[in-house]
């Protein structure tokens, strides 16, 4: 195979992510020299590097993000995320028991619970990412499978493989990569997209940087940069804030607050109860079982939070 067919090959390769649809490989391919094994290994660390954040440093530029098209009535009233009878197990354990829920459109949702309550696990379970043992998810009223490029995903940067060797700017490039297909290359405008997300997240002169290379609080701010590449409509967030400084803190809740008001839903797993109020509209209480979810003013409540953390309320917040 000639240079131009195996770039095109890498290109498609990288683009695999947790939200691709599942690729059937032939064993008889072989491209360069690359068995079917290589290949396999570099689709599974290129899943898990194209899927995953923590801390972010600095200056965070303020976005200015375009309004969304005005949606009919009834479409505006299906729920962002509509989860039905929702159970997972690990080993024959519940992780996850039952759960019924429906969040609106327009909405920044923080998912609270103790350690070990399955907020991650909700994310993934709703995407896809972790078989479900029962239960039905709906995004914008569709299966997920039909979704896929209306959602981004955000995840704990701990799962990444941090040494896979690419630049910043192709790692944010890579948002751009499920609207493209499997052959088409990213463009012009793809790249102009991805130079302007730097520049939102204050990462423009490390661009060309070995990913590797970044602190964990400048990884963060490029996977941020990724999803906001991808211009979806329902961003799940597994932690964002987590390990980052206050000065960090408060510019990406600027920076999530306009994709709220640019339309934009945001379920985001969270973990400082003293912010849920300064930074959310509405929560849910999480512990294997669904608590409660709604707004803050009638779902954020001692009781409910009692309900949650049984008597570890205080170490909680």
């Amino acid at each position: 195979m000639k240079y131009a067919a195996y770039a095109r090959l890498w290109d498609s390769l990288k683009s695999l992510s947790l939200f691709r649809l599942s690729f059937e490989f032939n064993p008889k391919y072989k491209y360069l020299g690359l068995n079917i094994a290589h290949i396999k290994e570099t689709i599974k660390k290129l899943k898990f590097f194209d899927t995953h954040v923590k801390r972010i440093t600095g200056d965070v530029c303020v976005l200015k993000f375009k309004k969304e098209k005005t949606m009919g009535e009834n479409q505006s009233k299906i729920p962002a995320l509509r989860v039905s009878d929702l159970t997972l197990a690990y080993r024959e354990k519940p992780v996850l028991w039952d759960i019924d829920v429906e969040i609106p459109q327009g909405v920044m949702e923080a998912v609270i619970g103790p350690n070990g309550a399955g907020k991650s696990t909700f994310l993934k379970a709703v995407m896809g990412i972790l078989p479900l043992a029962a239960g039905n998810v709906e995004i914008f009223g569709k299966p997920f499978s039909r979704q896929r490029r209306s959602v981004a995903y955000v995840p704990q940067r701990s799962a990444v493989d941090w040494d896979f060797p690419t630049t910043v700017f192709d790692v944010v490039l890579m948002g751009s990569y499920g609207s493209l297909g499997w052959i088409k290359r990213p463009g012009k405008r793809e790249k102009e997209a991805a130079t302007k997300a730097l520049e939102k997240v204050g990462m423009t002169d490390f661009s060309a940087r070995q990913i590797s290379e970044l602190s964990g609080g400048q990884q963060q701010r490029v996977f941020l940069a990724r999803a906001l590449i991808q211009e979806a409509d329902l961003y799940f967030m597994d932690e964002p804030f987590q390990g980052v400084d206050a000065a960090t803190e408060r510019a990406l809740v600027v920076l999530l607050k306009e994709l709220k008001a640019a339309g934009k839903t945001l379920i985001v797993v969270h973990h400082d109860l003293q912010t849920v109020k300064d930074y959310f509209d509405r929560v849910l209480l999480l512990n294997v079982k669904l608590i409660a979810e709604g707004e803050l003013s009638t779902t954020f409540t001692e009781e409910n939070l009692r309900k949650t953390y049984g008597g570890h309320i205080s170490s909680a917040r």
